[in-house]
């Protein structure tokens, strides 16, 4: 009675990837190709859709699809270097809070909890604005900074549900160290869950960096952001709303793209879910 229901959840898992794959293959590819120069005025100033400019061109001339590429790059290196920041900050954070006295852990928990209070792009502007600069590498350490203590709380929670097993136990019992038994059983058991996480944090990474680049705090020229694309398109949205509409399918399709692919890799990994 099931199957049914599996099917369909299996093609919107694969939808997930899809979209996904498509544009990492375009981000791949602009760092060899792309089908014009990224700030060349090639073309006529607002041009429409067509055979020689795909997805038209922007009040400069400039080739939107070529943008398009362009910031499909920028966007997966930004998730990709907020997600490291992050993993590398609140995972021995959360692995530390899970193994320390209560009193410890429960003030690491506090403080995790008061920092995801704070939304990642409000942090984000924040470390912007004490580095006093705009920055591709400022972006992605911001975002890295706001993403840590989700990180850092959900691996605490993970930890904690690990050392509560009896191997543990009885590794502990055997004279295993500490750190063999984060290296050895910790870390591999919580990398499935955890991955699905950091999947989902890197879609808000991706949103948050276009927020930034719409304020104009993230990535500066001449590196392309689909967000500064939806900022510099709003003053023609109604006479060429080409300009708006693509990098804006562009930021969808990734981020529900993740989400997809976050969600299929938890029916994966949580057996409770699977045929479900």
């Amino acid at each position: 009675m099931s199957r049914p229901s599996a099917h369909r959840t299996d093609a919107v898992h694969w939808l997930g990837i899809a979209l996904v794959a498509i544009i990492l293959a375009a981000g791949l590819i602009s760092f060899v190709w792309t089908p014009y120069p990224l700030n060349d005025m090639i073309g006529g100033r607002l041009e429409p859709p067509g055979a020689a400019h795909w997805a038209g061109t922007d009040r400069l001339g400039r080739d939107l699809f070529t943008q398009l590429m362009a910031g499909a790059r920028i966007a997966l290196i930004v998730g990709s270097g907020a997600v490291a920041i992050g993993a590398g900050i609140g995972i021995p954070a959360g692995v530390l809070a899970a193994f320390a006295t209560r009193f410890l852990d429960d003030a690491l928990a506090a403080l995790f909890d008061i920092l995801i209070a704070f939304p990642t792009l409000l942090v984000a502007m924040l470390v912007v604005a004490a580095r006093e600069e705009a920055s591709l590498g400022t972006a992605i350490l911001a975002l890295g900074i706001g993403l840590s203590p989700i990180v850092g709380r959900v691996t605490r929670i993970l930890t904690k549900r690990v050392l509560a097993q009896d191997y543990i136990t009885a590794a502990r019992v055997c004279g295993t160290s500490w750190p063999a038994i984060v290296i050895w059983h910790i870390l591999p058991n919580i990398a499935p869950f955890l991955g699905v996480n950091l999947a989902l944090q890197f879609g808000l990474a991706v949103m948050a960096e276009a927020s930034l680049s719409y304020l104009g705090l993230g990535a500066p020229p001449p590196n392309a952001s689909w967000g500064r694309m939806l900022q510099e398109a709003q003053g023609t949205v109604y006479t060429a709303p080409w300009g708006a509409i693509f990098p804006g399918l562009a930021l969808f399709a990734l981020v529900i793209g993740i989400n997809l692919l976050a969600d299929a890799l938890r029916d994966r990994f949580d057996p409770s879910r699977r045929g479900a």
